[in-house]
């Protein structure tokens, strides 16, 4: 399947199916014990409890996974590793103690090794490959290769919510953990890059490009309404609908963000990063106000799958622009950056509709107006450099052309 990458991919791609595949199997498990178990106002309880630790300790956690990663940048290999082993161990003590509130301190450290394992992930990405047209291609492979391994891990999870056996899923979990840290050790040293040690000072200086910037913005404005869609979505049709179809809203959600990795590239060979950013907010605007006017389970899977491929297509674009604009040296630290403002805004977006009670037909609207109004601001800003570029050019070349009439005009006098 990726062969053809050369055995550095092989590696990385089966790391990253590992870790997939086991985070599947963890969700799946908490969805049993902390959502559909209880009635609704525990559920919202439980869920926003989960997200304010999620999001909470990741100001800290951020900058110090940055710093890591801009000094050692060997640890992006190491990293690999050390991740899928300690939520190997993750997931067996969380196998013991599912039933108390421990589960909470457990589920956010395994969230965080999981980013970790994502920012190492796509920071080794680029040394993998052969050049920097591959790395959109490359990222969109990786993409594929964990849906793949999401939807053949799921008998094992639907198998644990159905019985109500937790402890199956977690320890299925940790088993392909284990796999995913062996594929990760016998990943080929990669040069990613020279410690470098810098003042403070010296940090500030290395600037993220202003289009890395502007892109993150508005792909976080992705995160964040695939958060607020998602939990609004959850909340409408908890207590009418069971496990099976809220898995169907999941897996609308993942087979979107799987067809996004397959048209990406595609998208690649005709325009550059931002337009695909833009793409992806229009897609979600787009399929909110549709849902808001025929608001059903139907209606509700199709946006899951439409906030899947936006997710997937804006998230394509700005990796790969990341990755071919900022130095190898600093792609951990923006890589770091850009996870943890991704992982706020997410967050974000999923407590509004947990803790207020938010209308269903008022939630999708909004939506679609802040998707559309993110993408106004996205492109004005990207599109007035551009603009002042080409005035400044054009005036330029009419003072050239007076400067020449003016020198033609005294040469005919003289």
């Amino acid at each position: 399947m990726f062969s053809s990458r050369g055995p550095g991919f092989r590696r990385l791609a089966e790391s990253h199916a590992g870790s997939v595949g086991g985070d599947t199997l963890v969700a799946m498990a908490l969805a049993g014990t902390l959502f559909f178990s209880v009635p609704s106002s525990e559920a919202r309880a439980n869920v926003a409890l989960y997200l304010l630790i999620t999001m909470a300790p990741f100001a800290v956690i951020g900058p110090f996974l940055g710093g890591v990663f801009e000094r050692f940048p060997s640890a992006y290999r190491g990293g690999l590793v050390l991740s899928a082993t300690l939520r190997a161990l993750l997931a067996v003590a969380m196998m013991i103690w599912v039933g108390s509130l421990a589960l909470f301190p457990m589920a956010f450290l395994l969230l965080v090794l999981s980013r970790f394992h994502g920012i190492a992930r796509s920071s080794v990405l680029p040394g993998v490959l052969e050049g920097r047209r591959d790395l959109i291609a490359g990222n969109a492979q990786l993409a594929r290769v964990g849906v793949v391994a999401s939807v053949a891990i799921l008998p094992a999870g639907v198998i644990s919510v159905t019985m109500e056996w937790p402890w199956f899923a977690l320890v299925s979990a940790a088993a392909v953990y284990v796999w995913s840290a062996m594929s990760a050790f016998e990943l080929p040293k990669v040069a990613v890059g020279r410690a470098i040690r810098r003042t403070r000072r010296e940090r500030r200086a290395v600037a993220t490009p202003r289009s890395v910037r502007l892109a993150r913005f508005a792909t976080a404005g992705v995160r964040f309404l695939n958060g607020f869609l998602l939990l609004l979505v959850t909340f409408a049709f908890h207590g009418d609908a069971g496990f099976l179809d809220f898995g169907a809203l999941l897996g609308a959600a993942g087979g979107g963000y799987f067809v996004a990795a397959f048209v990406t590239p595609i998208f690649d060979r005709h325009m550059s990063e931002e337009p695909m950013v833009v793409a992806g907010l229009a897609i979600e605007a787009g399929a909110a106000f549709i849902a808001a006017q025929v608001f059903g389970l139907p209606a509700a899977a199709a946006l899951a799958g439409a906030a899947g491929f936006a997710w997937g297509t804006a998230k394509f674009g700005f990796d790969g622009l990341l990755q071919s604009t900022v130095p190898v040296e600093s792609r951990g630290r923006a890589f770091t950056n850009s996870e943890t403002f991704f992982q706020f805004a997410w967050v974000l977006g999923a407590l509004i509709p947990v803790v207020p009670v938010v209308p269903i037909v008022f939630g999708l609207t909004a939506a679609g107006v802040l998707a559309l109004a993110i993408q106004v601001v996205y492109v004005s800003a990207v599109l007035i450099p551009v603009v002042a570029h080409r005035r400044q050019t054009a005036d330029d070349e009419m003072l050239g052309e007076a400067e020449s009439d003016s020198t033609r005009t005294l040469w005919d006098l003289m």
